[in-house]
């Protein structure tokens, strides 16, 4: 039976030592942060990712992981090959999409829902022979689930599903524990994409706007993804992570 111990004096409170962590979406951002910070508490990490060269190089950041190329959007029960068991499953991938919904297609709309949702179910579904009783899930809805963009209705039906479906798969697959943590703002190479040269002065904006009065990190989500995953009374839960951004 897996356990989880206190360290005192180490900034690292979980143990994982010996445990199997797959992170699916592990080769940057929030996934490879997690990543670090569990290899740190001796986990065995395997890492999924579409991207071959940036799974190599996020195995070679954090000091060595197995490697699997696989998409979430299309997953299928190999790309577990080699994996004997699963101790904890994280589900990070998936792309923001936002467009006002007359300008997307059917092909936008259900890119978003394979990568957020269809895609994460199939994935677990697929894991489900190597889980076991004492295993965990986590999932990443997001902030545009209670604070929607304008703009990015796909993306809050999505995220907001996924904080459904965790509460729902808590009940069917207990005792097995699954949970999502939802960021806010975090800088992460996903808005290099979405906002390009603009994305330092909005950050700034933003920033300023929210209680906490800064913008989170990848590392802020990664401990929070490890509580998660340790912590054995919590299942069924959405722990928001974003600076007070849904009080403003």
């Amino acid at each position: 039976m897996q356990t989880n111990t206190i360290q005192a004096g180490n900034t690292q409170a979980q143990s994982f030592q010996g445990q199997n962590i797959v992170i699916i979406g592990g080769s940057s951002g929030i996934g490879l942060a997690t990543a670090k910070q569990a290899k740190d508490a001796g986990a065995n990490l395997f890492l999924i990712s579409r991207n071959p060269q940036r799974l190599r190089e996020a195995a070679e950041a954090i000091g060595g992981a197995a490697q699997i190329v696989a998409d979430i959007a299309a997953p299928q029960p190999a790309m577990f090959a080699g994996i004997d068991r699963i101790d904890h499953l994280l589900i990070t991938a998936g792309t923001v999409h936002l467009q006002p919904l007359k300008e997307q297609s059917e092909a936008d709309l259900s890119k978003v829902m394979n990568e957020r949702v269809i895609g994460p179910l199939l994935a677990i579904k697929a894991a489900l022979p190597l889980l076991h009783p004492a295993s965990s899930i986590t999932m990443t809805s997001g902030q545009f689930a209670s604070r929607p963009a304008a703009i990015g209705a796909i993306v809050a039906a999505a995220v907001a599903a996924v904080e459904s479906t965790v509460r729902a798969l808590a009940l069917e697959l207990s005792p097995m524990r699954i949970n999502a943590v939802s960021p806010g703002w975090v800088d992460t190479p996903l808005l290099d994409g979405l906002m390009g040269e603009a994305k330092r002065q909005v950050l700034e904006q933003t920033a300023s706007m929210l209680p906490s009065r800064n913008i989170g990190r990848p590392d802020d989500i990664a401990q929070a993804i490890l509580f998660l995953m340790a912590n054995r009374f919590m299942t069924g839960e959405v722990l928001h992570i974003d600076g007070g951004g849904r009080l403003v």
